[in-house]
């Protein structure tokens, strides 16, 4: 057995414990989020501004600002790629479950299956539509 580098065991993690790097993830950006303030000050009080000027007022807002508002973008892109995902996730569901009804498909199980077995088929599926329906709209 080889042993796996540092690397390597890195690029596995979200594989292997994909809950445990989400924690991970959104901890990190808590904790850079905390620190904004307190960096933007140590950053402006080592700099030969005073901190009562407008210069330093505008500087200190700025290096505050700016990486917020890119820390906000990045939770932003990542709640909605997570939503979007789970949306197209379940939409190909539902449209794959209502393809497996469609009359076509019916015509074609109809050359190798009895009408019994059809309609047991269809009975089955559209009861699982149902059922997941009804689901989701608990859940959500």
């Amino acid at each position: 057995m080889t042993d796996l580098t540092l690397s390597q065991r890195t690029q596995q993690l979200p594989r292997l414990h994909p809950r445990a790097l989400l924690l991970l993830a959104g901890l990190t950006w808590w904790a850079l989020y905390q620190l904004l303030i307190p960096a933007s000050e140590s950053i402006v009080a080592a700099l030969p501004v005073d901190r009562a000027s407008h210069l330093g007022g505008a500087l200190q807002f700025f290096l505050y600002d700016t990486p917020k508002v890119l820390l906000l973008l990045t939770a932003a892109v990542f709640v909605m790629g997570m939503i979007n995902s789970y949306v197209m996730a379940v939409s190909l569901g539902i449209v794959t479950r209502v393809i497996a009804l469609s009359l076509p498909e019916m015509i074609l199980l109809r050359k190798v299956l009895k009408v019994r077995l059809i309609a047991t088929f269809a009975g089955v599926v559209a009861a699982g539509i149902l059922l997941v329906g009804y689901l989701f709209n608990a859940v959500l």
